[in-house]
């Protein structure tokens, strides 16, 4: 596993990239937050609780209004890990898909502890934070595959016939990794979704996801996007169901006025590629961020993760700013995301000013620390 050298950060370029980080993770959040409440409930129950135009706000859900569930919370030890592979490259030992296995690990000791462990040294600040450990039904794929410290790899993969979307939602701050290759991008993506998700289209669906997000946050449209993931991903064995979700969901775009039946008819499966082709609908279809979150959640399929990846999706085209104050008040663990998002940013474009030969600050590295080698 390797990258590139990364891009030249200008200031201008480096405010761009903080936004679209920021979006990316914020809106995610929001539209989790957003899908938790109706997740797998029929339209015609969604309706008859919230009325005709469905879930049009944010709603209660474990308790609050602006509840995120284990498809936010995993997205953020995915961006924990990011950050630790990068810091751990130092030392010589560059293999970011264990970092990442091993951010999974301190996400699965969340939902089995009642607290932080401050004897656990190398844990860093994420897995501090005690609004994490509450548990937000994460499906037992997920407890299975993070059960025990086995890491999954592509030649033997946990759960090889778990084709469900959390993979791919988890998946999708990988895409902000701007300075690598694209076709690392997806190999990092698919390497880490068959921790838990062994099947085909599983990490298939979480490569071209990685390379949407990819492809965004360095400026290209949607569209354009899309092509670049279908020109990856036909290069894959076994690519073909993800591919002709995506092709589908270009296709709907065309097919008159978006609303729950066509969202229903892309993602209604369940399953990986199906939730992603039905997110990209909302994406491509959505007249802002509000609009197309609506769009996403509204409807029979997997509300949260269709939600989580639509919201990932728009906030790595337009930005923060572009995101709904309102929902934005009232998300849950807002200030956890923002500084992890920041920190992410950070770390991408000021990494050798934090750590590197000539000496490391002793502030970043009690944050993300970097642990045993190997």
């Amino acid at each position: 596993m390797g990258a590139t050298a990364g891009p030249v950060w200008g200031r201008a370029e480096q405010q761009d990239f903080r936004g679209r980080v920021r979006g990316t993770l914020l809106g995610a959040a929001i539209g989790d937050a957003l899908g938790a409440p109706v997740d797998l409930l029929g339209i015609g129950e969604i309706r008859q609780t919230h009325g005709p135009e469905g879930v049009v706000d944010l709603v209660p859900a474990h308790g609050r209004r602006g509840a995120v569930t284990h498809l936010t919370q995993l997205t953020l030890f995915t961006v924990d890990g990011l950050i630790r592979a990068q810091v751990r490259r130092d030392t010589g030992a560059w293999h970011p898909p264990t970092d990442l296995h091993r951010a999974y690990l301190r996400w699965a000791a969340t939902q089995r502890d009642w607290g932080p462990d401050l004897r656990r040294k190398d844990d860093g600040w994420l897995a501090r934070e005690e609004w994490l450990y509450a548990r937000r039904d994460p499906t037992r794929t997920l407890l299975l595959g993070l059960g025990d410290e086995v890491m999954g790899t592509l030649d033997s993969p946990k759960s090889p016939g778990a084709a469900g979307p959390e993979a791919v939602a988890r998946s999708v701050p990988i895409g902000l990794l701007v300075g690598w290759e694209p076709h690392l991008v997806a190999q990092l993506a698919v390497e880490c979704a068959v921790q838990t998700h062994g099947h085909p289209t599983a990490y298939l669906s979480a490569g071209a996801c990685a390379v949407i997000v990819h492809a965004l946050a360095c400026g290209d449209s949607l569209d354009g996007a899309v092509q670049r993931a279908l020109a990856l991903l036909a290069a894959r064995p076994g690519h073909e169901p993800v591919s002709e979700a995506l092709q589908r969901a270009l296709g709907a775009v065309r097919q008159g006025l978006p609303g729950p039946a066509r969202v229903e008819e892309l993602a209604g499966a369940g399953t990986a590629e199906a939730v992603l082709s039905g997110a990209v609908y909302c994406a491509f279809v959505a007249e802002d961020v509000r609009h197309g979150l609506r769009l996403a959640v509204n409807h029979g399929a997997p509300s949260g993760a269709a939600g989580a990846l639509t919201g990932g999706l728009l906030g790595a085209l337009h930005g923060e700013t572009a995101l709904p104050p309102a929902w934005l008040a009232e998300l849950e663990g807002r200030p956890t995301i923002l500084e992890l998002a920041d920190d992410f940013a950070m770390e991408m474009t000021q990494g050798p000013a934090l750590h590197g030969p000539a000496g490391a600050s002793p502030g970043w590295m009690a944050r993300y620390p970097r642990g045993l080698p190997g």
